[in-house]
């Protein structure tokens, strides 16, 4: 209402009173109507204040709560979902912008299109553009003139997962450049925090167990244990005597099992629990060669085992042609699950596999190792000037092929001529070296894999995909690499034939091991040059590169000292949980994936874009295949091939 209308309003009310009060003594009213008249011009400026108070407002505060209003709009209709955050520009320029990124983990890539932000209306009014960004790794930020096409700024910047950020474009007076600066407007998530709860909360179960088998040495509790179970077989639980079979082996082959299963159900959709994009190493990137070289290693103890017991070397290799078919035929049923829907397709049917991967270089080594394989070790000269050297020298037969095999991986890998690529490319492909060679992927590896399986029968969609953007199909348990999965396997036999040779002699046991795990150390540090991508044979786990090799068998060696110490040595560690798995890998292995997608190891969860409930859905699903095989471990049911 106008200020003439209320004060129309006002002496209408006053007139009114006027008229009814005729009867009052004339000192009287014209008292009452000072005072009310008083009272009258109080509220006009009361109202006054009000009025200049909803146009400052309206002048000064409602564009701002209409500009608030536009940004919420846009972040309504761009929901974050996990490992993301929001990004607004602020373009103050007149021309519009072009907003490009790129991830700092993505070597040597092309910029990848983000979006386009208007040029400001006019001064002190800047256009406004949300987009959704990446935070796994830190990105590069890139933004360039639409008109000219010039680079106006470059920023860094590592994002946080939900968080709010905005980011201002200015003019920078005198210079074709902008000043470009990040501000956090809402402070992300910290994603990391169910993985600390949940290990601490892991840290405490073992703890607990710890301190639960230190009171049971004590007799008066062995006693009680006893009378409450009623039977002798709680005690023979209680003082069971070690076994001969070597429990760090089982343990280490556990470790390797127990960490695969977990990031195959998804690592709490963690990055570091997925496979490196390319070069480099994770979490994920571990297990599977650690799972070779404990093989290997059993290898040589199995087949020492079978040969001092009188087996013949011709009925050995009739079981290791026989398992390793057994092995390969396995993981072709399990790589294609449309065995619930009907029978196999043969036009697309991967052929290549994990178990595929682990039946062919068991074929290989154990083949190898039964060529020369010594059934009487006790009989060996020791005095010889040679003998500190006996775990390599005697059988250097099977050494001969196996560097002869890598000197095949070798030539092939970078002389191996591959159309419209570089000869001894190891790259990517996609967008990376600047997107040159981008159906190369793999190289030399790629290409035979296409060439001798053709497309429709190697992995679809490799993690190359991921940073990369590849298109074409790639398999990282494919042929070429199969060459180096077998030198992984034959230095975990190298670690089995420092067992047999050494068997009395753990100080020289541990020893060895560390100076086989120096070497390997020496060598990928001469091939890497000690950097991701830099060296002239990156670590890389979709080739399986001989560097790659080299390094997790450095792990493999020390891990294995440290649980052949800890759990053989001075029994300070019984080896579990990680135990049980390890000694039915076969049936958890190939359980896991049979079942991933049915309850207990999956169900529907309420937010699927929380780290949260993805950490307790893997987590526990890896925790049942542990109890299942501690279950079958008590009812001693192994299914071994």
């Amino acid at each position: 209402m106008s200020k003439q209308g209320r004060k129309k309003e006002i002496d209408v009310h006053y007139g009114e009173k006027g008229a009814k009060e005729k009867h009052k003594t004339h000192s009287s009213v014209v008292e009452e109507k000072l005072t009310k008249r008083e009272d009258m011009m109080t509220q006009l400026e009361n109202n006054n204040i009000y009025i200049i108070g909803v146009v400052v407002v309206a002048v000064f505060v409602a564009p701002l709560t209409a500009e608030s209003k536009l940004a919420l709009h846009h972040r309504k209709h761009l929901a974050l979902k996990m490992d993301e955050a929001l990004l607004t520009v602020s373009n103050e320029l007149n021309s519009s912008v072009l907003v490009s990124w790129k991830s700092e983990r993505c070597y040597q890539c092309l910029y990848q299109q983000l979006g386009k932000v208007d040029g400001a209306s006019s001064p002190g009014q800047p256009s406004t553009a949300s987009f959704t960004v990446k935070t796994q790794h830190a990105v590069t930020l890139q933004l360039n003139n639409t008109s000219n096409k010039n680079e106006l700024c470059n920023v860094q910047f590592h994002f946080g997962e939900h968080g709010n950020y905005s980011l201002w474009i200015k003019n920078l007076n005198g210079s074709a450049q902008a000043n470009c600066s990040v501000v956090t407007d809402a402070v992300p998530l910290n994603s990391y925090i169910p993985i600390l709860v949940a290990f601490f909360v892991f840290v405490g179960l073992a703890l607990m167990f710890a301190i639960g088998k230190r009171i049971m040495r004590f007799d008066a509790v062995k006693r009680l244990v006893v009378r409450i179970g009623g039977s002798m077989e709680t005690e023979r639980l209680i003082n069971s005597s070690p076994r001969k079979r070597l429990r760090s082996l089982d343990t280490f082959r556990g470790i390797a099992l127990v960490i695969m299963v977990f990031v195959n159900y998804g690592g709490g959709r963690y990055w570091f629990f997925r496979h490196e994009s390319w070069n480099g190493l994770t979490v994920a990137d571990l297990v599977f060669p650690w799972f070779v070289f404990v093989m290997g290693t059993s290898i040589a103890l199995s087949i020492n085992s079978l040969l001092r017991a009188g087996l013949t070397r011709g009925s050995l290799l009739r079981k290791i042609v026989w398992r390793s078919i057994q092995l390969f035929l396995i993981g072709v049923f399990i790589i294609n699950p449309n065995y619930c829907q009907g029978g196999l397709s043969w036009e697309n049917l991967r052929i290549p596999g994990v178990l595929q991967r682990l039946a062919f270089s068991y074929l290989v080594v154990a083949s190898l190792d039964l060529m020369v394989a010594r059934g009487h070790l006790d009989v060996l000269q020791t005095d010889a000037w040679w003998s500190p050297f006996l775990d390599v020298l005697l059988y250097w037969p099977a050494w001969v092929v196996v560097l002869l095999l890598e000197v095949l991986w070798l030539s092939l890998t970078f002389l191996l001529p591959v159309a419209d690529c570089p000869t001894g490319y190891l790259g990517p492909g996609g967008i990376g070296d600047m997107g040159l060679y981008a159906n190369c992927t793999g190289g030399a590896a790629g290409f035979l894999d296409r060439w001798l399986l053709g497309e429709k029968h190697i992995y679809q969609t490799p993690s190359s995909r991921v940073l990369y953007l590849t298109q074409i199909p790639y398999d990282p348990e494919g042929v070429l690499g199969s060459i180096n999965s077998v030198l992984m396997a034959f230095l975990g036999l190298q670690a089995g034939k420092i067992i047999l040779h050494y068997r009395d002699l753990p100080t020289s046991i541990m020893s060895r091991f560390l100076i086989w795990g120096l070497f390997m150390g020496v060598i990928s540090a001469v091939l890497t040059r000690c950097s991701t991508d830099q060296g002239f044979i990156p670590v890389n786990k979709n080739l399986w590169s001989l560097s790659y090799v080299t390094t997790l068998a450095c792990f493999a060696f020390v891990l294995l000292v440290l649980v052949y110490y800890t759990v053989d040595v001075k029994k300070w560690w019984s080896g579990s949980p990680f135990y049980y798995p390890g000694m039915n890998s076969i049936l958890v292995y190939v359980g896991h994936e049979v079942f991933e997608d049915y309850f207990p190891f999956r169900w529907r969860m309420v937010d699927s874009q929380s780290h949260t409930e993805h950490l307790i859905q893997n987590l526990f699903a890896t925790c049942c295949w542990i109890f299942i095989s501690y279950i079958l471990y008590r009812k001693k049911i192994f299914w071994k091939i």
